[in-house]
């Protein structure tokens, strides 16, 4: 099927990441001509890259002059703008139950995560009141919709992505026009490249035990949903929804 993506400028957040790199390297495979945001990944972004023809663009997302000065390099590096994935975010590693956890972690964990996808949204939508048009994907996840014990700063961040952020975003585009959509896909159990060696069968055993699909997924499946959801062909009446790419998730095991 022809996405109709050919041509189109893309621009995602995080790009430089596990989950990131795929998203990019999908809507390359479609035709359109990406921008790789990172923040520190400067390496990584600049040959991803080049590797598909594309640029990429430092911003420091929980900077408002930062993000805000993104959406104008984007549209000028790529002669136009019709896409964002909003990927970027952080998990922090520590399990930290919420009795322990510092008002520091909590204020950082909801920065990189929500802060830094309002600022990305607000941006574009700003730019979508000029063109009329637009594609706006949140990345959210499984911990937002079903909670994870010893994250509730991330879990949190997550569940607004997926909840009032995103129903009342796509309201707000509507009043832009018709064609400005907003969407969220929501990642379960994803085995990226540098966490595939440490992968145990135990773990898996462990991770999809609330899961039909007896298996973890994998960046591609997340990538190929962020292009279904940006194509207009395919998904022009889809607003307001929320595509959990979990296996089948009905839980989390405590």
């Amino acid at each position: 099927m022809d996405t109709g993506l050919t041509g189109k400028g893309v621009l995602v957040t995080g790009g430089a990441g596990g989950i990131g790199t795929e998203i990019v390297r999908a809507f390359a495979a479609e035709g359109a001509r990406v921008a790789v945001h990172y923040r520190s990944s400067k390496e990584a972004a600049e040959m991803l890259a080049a590797q598909v023809g594309g640029v990429a663009l430092c911003a420091d997302l929980t900077d408002e002059a930062e993000a805000d000065a993104l959406i104008p390099a984007a549209v000028a590096a790529l002669g136009r703008l019709d896409v964002v994935c909003a990927n970027a975010g952080w998990w922090p590693p520590d399990d930290e139950p919420i009795w322990e956890m510092s008002l520091e972690r909590w204020r950082a964990t909801i920065d990189a995560n929500l802060t830094t996808t309002f600022l990305t949204a607000r941006a574009f939508l700003r730019h979508a009141t000029v063109t009329k048009t637009g594609s706006l994907i949140l990345t959210a996840s499984t911990a937002g919709q079903f909670g994870e014990a010893g994250h509730v700063d991330y879990a949190a961040a997550k569940g607004a992505l997926q909840s009032g952020f995103l129903l009342t975003l796509k309201n707000e585009a509507a009043r832009i026009g018709n064609g400005v959509r907003v969407n969220a896909i929501n990642p379960g159990w994803i085995v990226t490249p540098k966490k595939e060696a440490s992968v145990t069968p135990e773990h898996v055993e462990w991770a999809t035990a609330t899961m039909s699909l007896k298996k973890l997924g994998k960046p591609h499946d997340v990538a190929t949903q962020a292009v279904m959801l940006a194509s207009d062909v395919v998904s022009g009446h889809l607003s307001g929804q929320v595509v959990t790419v979990a296996g089948g998730m009905e839980g989390r095991v405590i």
